[in-house]
């Protein structure tokens, strides 16, 4: 690729760059495409037991594309998934030229006696049933000018209205254009456009977007622009863009604040707030919907303090794309607590047992209480009709989990976590009751050339 000098100056003078930010940038420091290459190898092993229990007759949320005839009894599956992730760096020169690429494979070690498929480790056959293995791989190709990066292919988003979801056994990805530029130190701009995600269990690359709760058709495209604001180390503020062709625009707002009191002690206020409207076709049916969330958190030594609140104005439930875009606080480990109309509540507790002599040991106690939820005014022609939310519906979940990360020897960075997960609602929300048993085991090894 070869760009003019001229051409080039003008459009980093459009991205804010100066041209003693040229002569100093991540490409200016360039040592190569070889030189600068990474690579890493994730070994990670999870098993997930899930019971579900009588609950709630409407099977929706995050149950709602299972069968009837599944959504109900145990699931239970014990998998084993390797990720191998190789990033170049990039040529020298005004212009530098790299490819990131990423292999996948999720391998069965247990299927549970048949119950396999509902906890989304496993990739699934054409007729349901858990596959021995499944794979996937992609690649980026990526250009750099000064400290700005655009690349196009299949890889892993991090935004809060489009993200990459890591939280099984293989990671979401995405195909299509990403743009970040850190021309200026305190502010990052961002911009997207795709054709697809990829779920967490899937193997195939032509499914589509990923849409958590619609059941309505789908659009093709999906756009986003962004701005990361930090102009000091103790705050963050955010702000996104984004169009779902045909279903919806979605806005969001955040940002991040921590005050040191003392040495010991910290306070931290946390703000989420998106703002979803129907454009186009509306395929997924009317939506004018407002939901957000605000946590502070106190930290005084090894202990960590947290409520939070969140709230959810509309009458269809905050709908998002990719299972990792929802950047709410309330959105934990079996809901979201984002019903329509839902109003939720928490409490958690940190605890880093590093004071107490065992470090790389923390435990996490959570539980999150949802009240007055009404989807009597849903769309009846829209893609949330099915879900069958009725009125002043309430659940609560209370999450638990023990993390260890090795601090030295040949084993440093492996990680073991255990979590015990509960939920219980009424009929009015359309989360299964369910007891959830998970643990997890992560090796990551990696270097340079």
């Amino acid at each position: 690729m070869i760009i003019s000098t001229q051409r080039s100056a003008l459009l980093l003078a459009l991205l804010g760059a100066s041209p003693l930010a040229i002569a100093d940038s991540a490409q200016s420091r360039s040592e190569g495409f070889i030189e600068d290459s990474t690579w890493s190898v994730l070994n990670r092993s999870v098993f997930d037991q899930r019971d579900y229990r009588h609950g709630a007759s409407n099977s929706g949320g995050r149950n709602a594309y299972k069968p009837r005839s599944e959504r109900n009894g145990k699931a239970e599956e014990w998998a084993y998934g390797l990720m191998g992730t190789f990033q170049s760096g990039f040529t020298q020169g005004l212009v530098g030229v790299g490819v990131d690429a990423h292999a996948y494979l999720g391998v069965q070690l247990d299927s549970g006696g048949g119950r396999a498929g509902k906890a989304r480790l496993l990739g699934l056959d054409n007729e349901g049933h858990p596959k021995n293995e499944y794979s996937r791989g992609g690649a980026a190709l990526k250009v750099r000018m000064s400290n700005t990066v655009l690349s196009y292919g299949e890889q892993r988003v991090k935004t809060p209205v489009f993200s990459s979801s890591d939280s099984r056994l293989l990671p979401e990805t995405a195909t299509g254009f990403f743009l970040t530029s850190n021309e200026i130190d305190t502010l990052r701009l961002v911009a997207g456009h795709f054709n697809e995600s990829t779920d967490r269990n899937a193997s195939s690359h032509d499914q589509g977007f990923v849409v958590n709760y619609s059941n309505g058709r789908k659009g093709d495209t999906f756009d986003l622009a962004g701005a990361v604001y930090s102009p000091t180390s103790n705050f963050t503020a955010s702000l996104y863009t984004s169009r779902y062709e045909d279903s919806w625009n979605q806005h969001y707002l955040g940002s991040t604040f921590t005050q040191a009191l003392d040495d010991q002690r910290s306070l931290t206020f946390d703000l989420n707030l998106y703002r979803t409207t129907d454009t186009g076709k509306a395929l997924s049916g009317r939506i004018d919907n407002t939901t957000w969330s605000l946590v502070s958190r106190y930290n005084q030594g090894p202990h960590g303090f947290s409520v939070g609140y969140q709230q959810v104005d509309g009458n269809t439930p905050f709908d998002y794309v990719t299972r990792g875009a929802i950047f709410i606080a309330n959105a934990v480990q079996m809901s979201d607590f984002n019903a329509p109309n839902e109003k939720s509540w928490q409490a958690r507790y940190d605890l880093s047992m590093s004071a107490y002599g065992v470090p790389g040991l923390t435990l996490t106690a959570l539980y999150v209480r949802g009240f007055d939820i009404d989807g009597t005014h849903v769309d009846p022609t829209g893609g949330y009709a099915y879900l069958g939310y009725g009125k002043d519906g309430r659940h609560w979940e209370r999450d638990l989990e023990a993390r260890y990360v090795v601090q030295g020897g040949k084993a440093k960075g492996m990680a073991f976590s255990v979590r015990h997960n509960v939920h219980r609602g009424d009929t009015a929300q359309a989360e299964l009751d369910g007891d959830q048993i998970r643990v997890a085991v992560e090796w990551p090894f990696g270097g340079g050339f």
